[in-house]
């Protein structure tokens, strides 16, 4: 099972009662911040943005491709190593708002992780150094350090082959 809490609710489904566990002007804040990253060429630009405005914790040397989509409501639970590469148009995910609950669950990328474009990370997922996942993948479960995986949902493929990093 992935790392979420889950909040039950009644009456209607959980994404109509958002505002009463995320502020409005978080959201509105959030949905600013990260379309502009989303855009913006600069990577060391993006990722202060990243930091200073959302609370996210980015490490050195991360790149987040174009059109990446971080969560909008809760993206400080959103963790990224060193020299990671977050792939274009990849969706990270620290939420989830279902019919009858919602769960939120923290995110952490490790180090030196590549992770391919058009991806799903699904919250409460731990993704460990050296890791790579494979582009079109949904990670819906931890990924081990040093694993190749791939597909939805994502499984493990064989293990990284050790290679000079410079």
């Amino acid at each position: 099972m992935r790392r979420t809490t889950r909040y039950p609710v009644s009456g209607s489904n959980s994404l109509w009662q958002m505002y009463r566990t995320v502020p409005f002007w978080k959201v509105f804040k959030n949905v600013i911040v990260i379309q502009l990253a989303r855009y913006c060429p600069s990577l060391r630009l993006k990722n202060a943005m990243y930091r200073s405005f959302l609370g996210m914790e980015v490490g050195q040397q991360t790149a987040v491709a174009f059109m990446v989509m971080m969560d909008i409501f809760f993206p400080e639970k959103i963790k990224i190593g060193d020299n990671t590469i977050i792939g274009y148009n990849t969706t990270i995910l620290a939420h989830e708002y279902l019919l009858h609950e919602y769960r939120l669950g923290a995110v952490e990328i490790g180090s030196n992780v590549m992770i391919g474009a058009n991806c799903t990370i699904l919250p409460g997922v731990r993704i460990g150094d050296n890791a790579v996942v494979a582009a079109g993948s949904i990670v819906t479960k931890d990924v081990e350090p040093n694993a190749f995986v791939a597909g939805n949902p994502a499984k493990f493929v064989r293990y990284v082959e050790d290679h000079p990093r410079s």
